[in-house]
């Protein structure tokens, strides 16, 4: 910098911003991109997003970053206005990948539902349906009728309705039932599950009045049978769900309890949870064996094991179904013909014996370690021909879904590194694409298990990796 004469002070000259860059929103509205915008998104709501674009613009033009000519600033505009449409369009639920190998995972939606499910509520969706019709009367009727002879072949119960979740099923059973009068639980079975939900909180709401018997470890028969008054309303058994007790541990049979209970006229009701159909599950307690032994009630989701839509589904003795039936907490609780459709198509393909081969879930759950190789070395010479590091190694897959704790089933994950890249960045990397792809870090590896990868989903695995 030369030299300032004394007594004078320099003075700085700083660039005039040049808002004249910044086209009117007329003008902008007659591009052939922003045309496109407004058949698709609508003239109002692409207006608003060109606004925002401008002054977005005017903010980088004011800070120096603004483009050199009017024909970028028009074309940023554009963008930014696409951009954001097509986000709000699109919404906050999206579809994603999922190569966690947790094959109910609460947080992404639990159970992928079956081709003809799907088939069976866009049948019902587009028109109208008998959802509170009889056909065979012409005349109003119950929607609680909808899925219960299905429901009913499958498990051998009396009866049974649909409620919108599990929880909603037993908030029911012990409003309807227990209000002000005592539940006798297991300390053992106090259980909190995904979210917060504790069964001890949903007793209270209902009403009833919890009796904890027995101790955390061990429950005997006798502890329920020493604990019936006149106010006893029901047993009530829970599956531990997410957890288990190992070690000096004693828990009453279902056949015993049941005995116990029938000794002292007293019902007992049990939430099964996963809801599970199939008997091929180590240690995974089935609805067809509660009801075989003669529970009065028992209660499970219809978006874990069953593979189907979140409901809440209550079946055993017709006698107090009904009772629940004409509840008018059943209002608040039921569901629409949308559940209704889906979950009806699920039995469907249960009571026609195919429910393993073509219910998501079941396939997932019997899927070999053998047949998962086979899609993880096809994929892992794709992504090493794309200058990925892969390699195969054994690992264990999940049911989730608070269903078979501590069961692991045999796979072959597929380990992905990008040279130079940390797993965390690849992992947080994965989560960008379109559909975002959600895996797991083991042993500072990604992994992808492609046993929850539905088959249809490989090529588009492919695809977001860009090989």
């Amino acid at each position: 910098m030369p030299e300032v004469p004394r007594g004078l002070v320099p003075v700085l000259f700083w660039p005039v911003p040049d808002f004249r860059l910044i086209p009117a929103i007329d003008a902008l509205r007659q591009r052939d991109g922003v045309r496109a915008l407004e058949a698709t998104f609508g003239a109002d709501a692409t207006t608003d997003a060109l606004r925002v674009g401008a002054e977005q613009l005017r903010g980088a033009i004011a800070s120096g970053a603004g483009p050199s000519n009017a024909e970028s600033a028009a074309a940023q505009i554009e963008q930014a206005a696409a951009t954001s449409l097509t986000v709000r369009a699109r919404g906050s639920l999206r579809p994603v990948i999922n190569a966690t190998g947790v094959i109910i995972h609460t947080n992404l939606g639990r159970a992928p539902i079956a081709p003809a499910a799907l088939e069976r509520l866009a049948e019902v969706a587009k028109g109208y349906s008998n959802l509170e019709y009889d056909l065979s009367e012409g005349a109003r009727g119950s929607r609680s009728v909808h899925a219960e002879s299905l429901i009913t072949a499958l498990t051998g119960a009396e009866a049974a309705i649909v409620v919108n979740n599990n929880a909603a099923a037993i908030l029911l059973i012990l409003t309807g039932l227990a209000e002000g009068r005592e539940v006798l639980i297991s300390r053992g079975e106090l259980v909190e599950i995904g979210g917060g939900f504790r069964v001890p909180d949903v007793m209270r709401q209902s009403g009833a009045v919890l009796r904890e018997i027995g101790t955390t470890n061990r429950t005997r028969v006798n502890d329920y049978t020493s604990a019936v008054s006149p106010n006893t309303a029901m047993f009530l058994r829970v599956h531990p769900s997410n957890f288990r007790i190992e070690g000096f541990t004693e828990r009453p049979s279902l056949a015993e309890l049941i005995a116990g209970a029938q000794a002292m006229r007293v019902p007992v009701i049990e939430d099964l949870g996963s809801g599970c159909l199939v008997s091929d599950l180590a240690d995974e307690p089935t609805v067809q064996a509660s009801i075989e032994a003669g529970v009065d009630l028992v209660c499970f989701s219809g978006d874990k094991m069953l593979g189907g839509p979140q409901a809440g589904i209550i079946a055993g003795k017709t006698a107090l179904v009904d009772r629940l039936r004409a509840h008018p907490l059943m209002r608040a609780l039921r569901v629409d013909k949308l559940t209704y459709a889906v979950l009806e198509a699920t039995l469907a393909e249960y009571v026609a014996g195919r429910a393993a081969a073509t219910v998501p879930v079941q396939r997932m759950l019997h899927a070999s370690a053998e047949e998962i190789e086979e899609r993880a070395r096809a994929l892992g010479d794709r992504l090493a021909a794309g200058g990925w590091n892969v390699a195969l190694v054994s690992g264990s897959s999940a049911v989730g879904g608070g269903s078979a704790p501590g069961l692991g089933l045999a796979t072959v994950l597929l380990t992905i590194q990008r040279e130079g890249q940390s797993a965390s960045a690849t992992e947080a990397w994965l989560r960008t694409l379109d559909p975002p792809v959600i895996a797991r870090i083991e042993n500072d590896r990604v992994v992808l298990d492609l046993r929850t990868v539905l088959a249809e989903q490989d090529d588009a695995l492919t695809r977001v990796f860009g090989v």
